[in-house]
């Protein structure tokens, strides 16, 4: 039986329709008849028109930007937010059957979780504890998402927008900080000092000789400055023994 050329050929373009080639990254949701049939892939995957229909899913992390959210903080401060979402697609079945649009539904999700987890803190923990408040928002996205088989693994605060009277204000508030905690260091540079002086004095007053031995280390002192004239008080206890010697002999 004599089969023609262009015949052989127009079977094979009709076989090779059938075959659908999925790549290590992808999956195939199919559906048979337009019920759910299972996933397939990666591979190939034979799909017969009409009867079946393949959808294909991507299973690489996608890397969502957050664009600037206003952002009114506990303390009633108006801020934008900006932040980066990064999730892929866990299940492919549930990513096609649970939404229609994946990644605008989780971008969706993610602008209004970022508003509203953020609302419930201050300014000062908004720039100082974005790896906790990044932690919150990303823990809420992936329980939410879960149900749409995506797994949201990371999710970043990118930049903080204050408007330049709030700069100000923030400005003055870390200098008046600044000031604070420098007198404070200051009264207790002087607490310690005082302390030490007392502690001193009594050692002093319990050796007087000491007391007239640190006299002359402070005269020592003195004179080792560039001073011509130096006029310093002499105490009684230095000169009494002589006074008292001359009495005598008198």
């Amino acid at each position: 039986m004599y089969v023609s050329i262009p015949v052989v050929i127009v079977v094979l373009l009709f076989l090779i329709s059938f075959i659908r080639v999925l790549n290590e990254y992808e999956r195939g949701v199919m559906f048979t008849f337009g019920r759910f049939t299972g996933v397939k892939g990666p591979g190939l995957v034979v799909v017969f028109p009409i009867v079946q229909r393949l959808s294909r899913v991507d299973l690489r992390v996608v890397v969502l930007n957050v664009p600037p959210q206003d952002v009114i903080t506990r303390d009633n401060v108006s801020v934008k937010v900006s932040a980066v979402v990064y999730f892929r697609v866990v299940d492919a079945g549930r990513s096609i059957l649970q939404v229609t649009q994946p990644i605008e539904a989780t971008s969706q999700f993610a602008q209004t979780t970022l508003r509203s987890v953020l609302g419930q803190h201050e300014l000062d923990e908004l720039l100082s504890q974005r790896d906790r408040l990044n932690q919150d928002i990303q823990r809420i996205l992936d329980q939410a998402t879960d149900a749409w088989g995506i797994k949201v693994t990371s999710v970043e605060i990118k930049d903080v927008d204050i408007n330049e009277s709030m700069i100000r204000a923030i400005a003055r508030q870390a200098e008046a900080e600044r000031i604070r905690r420098a007198k404070i260091i200051h009264a207790e540079g002087e607490k310690q000092a005082a302390a030490m002086l007392v502690e001193a004095a009594g050692a002093l007053r319990q050796q007087p000789q000491a007391l007239q031995l640190r006299y002359l280390q402070t005269l020592a002192d003195i004179s080792s400055e560039k001073s011509s004239t130096i006029v310093f008080p002499l105490p009684l206890d230095l000169i009494k023994p002589l006074l008292d010697r001359g009495a005598e002999s008198s």
